[in-house]
């Protein structure tokens, strides 16, 4: 099985278009408040702040930042590019678990769906916790083990299991890695599911998934499959499992 970081690399090392890809179908979210400006609402957003993987910096394009002395970090040279867009932001490039920050030098380390991409996020939850001042709050996000089940059915039965496989750092394992290194763990469920009317954002998102892409036989297949259930239901239903923990250094 290849390996998180791996895999991260295959994904993300070159290009930003698969991580703009697979958001575009959040945009079909039941939840009318969308997930940045929920998680806006909850960030403890004062002094020096930190995101690791920050991605393509959609968060602070969402949530307003000024006043803050906001440092966002990224393994991609592809992402720091992007990162670069982002007013009043200091970007370094560096992996999650060797941060080029001294001790104590954040109130805020953010960490959006990114540890499920590390090896050993144990030792990368060490790691921010290093950088982060005594007192200073965590707020890290991942998925659980159901999430988007239907679009990993969707992949079994066109025989390409391997489009989604949540591993490594989930809802389910993640406030026990993360209550090793912080205190005081909380825990809130981001309510949201998918209603997709058609198939267009399915196959853009599963082909952001693939390492090889989808044959026109597997493309033919996710079309009928999808087109049927919308026909049945009027959109494609897709559950959501998406948590944000919260914990202090």
């Amino acid at each position: 099985m290849t390996s998180p970081s791996a895999h991260a690399v295959r994904q993300y090392a070159s290009s930003t278009g698969r991580l703009t890809a697979r958001m575009a179908i959040h945009a079909y979210g039941t939840n009318p408040q969308d997930w940045f400006s929920w998680l806006g609402e909850r960030l403890p957003l004062a002094g020096r702040v930190l995101e690791v993987g920050a991605g393509t910096g959609e968060l602070w394009r969402r949530v307003r930042h000024d006043g803050l002395e906001l440092t966002l970090t990224d393994f991609s040279a592809a992402m720091c590019a992007r990162l670069a867009s982002v007013p009043g932001a200091r970007v370094r490039r560096c992996v999650a678990g060797a941060l080029p920050f001294v001790d104590g030098s954040f109130d805020t380390v953010v960490a959006n769906h990114m540890l499920y991409h590390v090896d050993d996020p144990a030792a990368a939850l060490r790691e921010l916790a290093r950088v982060l001042r005594p007192g200073g709050r965590i707020a890290v996000a991942t998925n659980g083990l159901a999430h988007m089940t239907e679009l990993r059915e969707l992949g079994t039965r066109i025989g390409r299991p391997d489009l989604i496989a949540w591993r490594g750092f989930t809802a389910g394992n993640g406030p026990g890695l993360i209550a090793a290194a912080f205190s005081g763990v909380r825990v809130e469920e981001y309510p949201a599911d998918l209603a997709v009317p058609s198939v267009a954002p399915i196959l853009a998102y599963l082909g952001s998934m693939a390492d090889e892409p989808l044959t026109e036989a597997q493309v033919a297949a996710v079309e009928g499959i999808v087109a049927e259930r919308i026909a049945a239901d009027g959109v494609f239903r897709v559950r959501k499992h998406t948590v944000l923990m919260t914990a202090t250094r």
